[in-house]
């Protein structure tokens, strides 16, 4: 009966906790959606900002937000799927492997704020990008590249050794295995890691404030990787920080909940699929 009540009463304890994680997560989102929602509109989310005058809108930084966003995952993944692969299929206990693991690990303590600098010394000056929107992505790219490295790490891992035999008895070699057998079956968690790691790039401040600056093109679409790409992360702070028009408040209210929402319906377009290949793959396993 003791051990009863103690298991009890832990559960509850951790209904507890889940349930306050849940009620701040609400209170947060709730107020930030409150103030920002009134001031949405599509003469907002399409509309070009201003630097004096009220009534600006983030068309550009929108667009900007989600052009570097696919750019530094078009640099991030390839590289860092690569790495994961090696890493969990190829690489034995030496000291390579080792160097790389403390590498990706020491790379992910970094402070974001550190790795603007660092891209504003390289990308920025010494290459001599300028504030640029390839700039930007570039340095995400360090940022990306840890928790991307580890996530494809142990999603491959996962995956069963029997299919692994399977495969290779039927005559495949190693790679057929790897490319036909182990991602598929690891590409739900693969894709949780890319989710991740996107709406923690849409939201960053400190690297793009210092690489791809705080200003826009005044054309919307602008598909030149030179051009400045202030985002709606960066944006809300600069408006809040030096900006200079007269309803900076609602427009950083406005902004706020535009990101918010651009967040979530990025994971849900993310997640959603991968909950169904997750699904379809394990009622095919049955």
């Amino acid at each position: 009966m003791l051990a009863r009540s103690k298991d009890k009463i832990a559960t509850a304890v951790m209904w507890l906790a889940g349930m306050l994680i849940l009620a701040i997560l609400a209170t947060f989102l709730g107020y930030m959606l409150y103030k920002g929602l009134p001031v949405l509109s599509w003469s907002f989310i399409t509309g070009m900002s201003s630097d004096i005058n009220a009534g600006g809108g983030v068309g550009a930084q929108l667009f900007n937000s989600f052009y570097i966003l696919g750019l530094s995952m078009v640099f991030s993944i390839p590289v860092a799927v690569g790495a994961g692969i090696y890493l969990a299929e190829y690489a034995g206990n030496d000291r390579l492997t080792d160097m790389i693991r403390l590498s990706t690990e020491s790379l992910a303590t970094v402070p974001s704020i550190v790795l603007g600098l660092f891209g504003m010394i390289i990308f920025v000056n010494m290459f001599g990008m300028g504030f640029s929107i390839i700039g930007g992505a570039l340095t995400l790219l360090l940022l990306n590249l840890p928790v991307l490295v580890r996530v494809t790490e142990e999603s491959i891992r996962t995956v069963p050794a029997y299919y692994r035999e399977a495969s290779l008895a039927l005559g495949a070699t190693k790679w057929q295995t790897i490319w036909r057998v182990v991602l598929p079956n690891a590409l739900p968690g693969i894709i949780t890691g890319i989710t991740l790691t996107a709406g923690r790039a849409l939201g960053e401040t400190a690297i793009l404030i210092f690489t791809a600056g705080t200003t826009v093109s005044r054309t919307v679409p602008d598909f030149n990787v030179m051009a400045a790409g202030e985002t709606l992360a960066v944006h809300m702070w600069y408006v809040m920080a030096v900006g200079l028009v007269p309803d900076r408040v609602a427009v950083a209210d406005g902004t706020g909940a535009l990101l918010l929402i651009t967040i979530l319906i990025f994971n849900l377009m993310f997640t959603l699929p991968s909950k169904y290949i997750q699904r379809k793959m394990a009622g095919g396993g049955h």
